[in-house]
């Protein structure tokens, strides 16, 4: 980002942060953003429409931040899509405006990309806080079994462009569920990733009110059969990534049936909280 020190040549990260009515926590977001080297940073400002944001994205591009407005609002997939098209660096970390980055890791994960060339991202745990604290942890490995039936892979990583461009960036399926179908789209094409390091933080992704998809909980078996129609190829060939995964025999099994299209539940958050207690998908409190 412009006002940081580093070298000023061509960046290779390029971070972009969609905003839409949340100012405060862009202050932050765009603060977080710490690398010893210069890094391509834009907001997309998706048409917000309360003062406060306006005041605060003035002063961001009046201390020398790039910020795109757009004219109508235009959700998530498409102000994380403008972003790609605005930016040129090679590696492409989108950050939500409610979450912070971590100093040190882009460069970090960049250099990860660099000597694994076959990789089409780089991801790794992070941390949830807000309405509590716990680092999550993630798949070593993309497994395109676990991402056919359920997401455990962040919703923040670092992406290489030409990747993203490929497979025509994000798209819009709302309620959250625009990064499960990134994350399909790069299972789907065979794609691999290279995993930051257990307990090596990516990013701090910040639980809050309207943090908690009840819309995505609602319409779950919908937008799950959209998926489903939208990546074929995985779920034709889902009984060999099924033979092919890491997981234990119990976990294959129980996967389809626990997660998958099943309506969700409410009580199922606090399934989840418990089992955080103990360690599941976690690494500590």
């Amino acid at each position: 980002m412009d006002r940081q020190p580093g070298d000023r040549k061509q960046a290779r990260i390029a971070v972009v942060i969609p905003c839409f009515n949340d100012g405060l926590l862009l202050d932050e977001a765009v603060a977080s953003v710490q690398e010893a080297e210069h890094v391509e940073l834009v907001v997309i400002d998706d048409c917000s429409t309360d003062g406060e944001t306006a005041e605060i994205t003035d002063r961001l591009r009046s201390e020398g931040v790039r910020v795109v407005r757009h004219d109508v609002n235009r959700g998530l997939s498409e102000a994380r899509n403008t972003g790609l098209q605005v930016t040129s660096a090679p590696y492409v970390f989108p950050l939500d405006a409610d979450d912070l980055a971590v100093s040190g890791a882009l460069g970090g994960m960049a250099d990860r990309l660099e000597r694994e060339t076959t990789a089409s991202v780089c991801y790794g745990d992070y941390l949830e806080f807000g309405t509590h604290e716990i680092v999550r942890a993630v798949p070593p490995t993309l497994d395109p079994f676990r991402i056919a039936v359920t997401n455990e892979y962040p919703v923040t990583a670092l992406h290489r462009r030409a990747t993203l461009e490929e497979i025509g960036g994000w798209r819009t399926l709302g309620a959250g569920y625009e990064d499960w179908d990134l994350w399909m789209a790069l299972a789907e094409r065979g794609d691999s990733g290279a995993y930051f390091g257990a307990g090596a933080l990516t990013f701090r992704k910040r639980f809050h009110g309207s943090r908690m998809l009840t819309r995505a909980r609602r319409d779950h078996r919908e937008l799950y059969r959209n998926l489903r129609a939208g990546h074929p190829g995985l779920f034709r060939d889902l009984g060999r990534y099924r033979r092919a995964s890491d997981l234990s025999a119990v976990r294959k099994a129980l996967y389809p049936i626990v997660y998958g299209g099943r309506r969700r539940f409410a009580f199922e958050l606090r399934v989840k909280r418990a089992l955080d207690q103990v360690g599941v998908w976690t690494l500590r409190r």
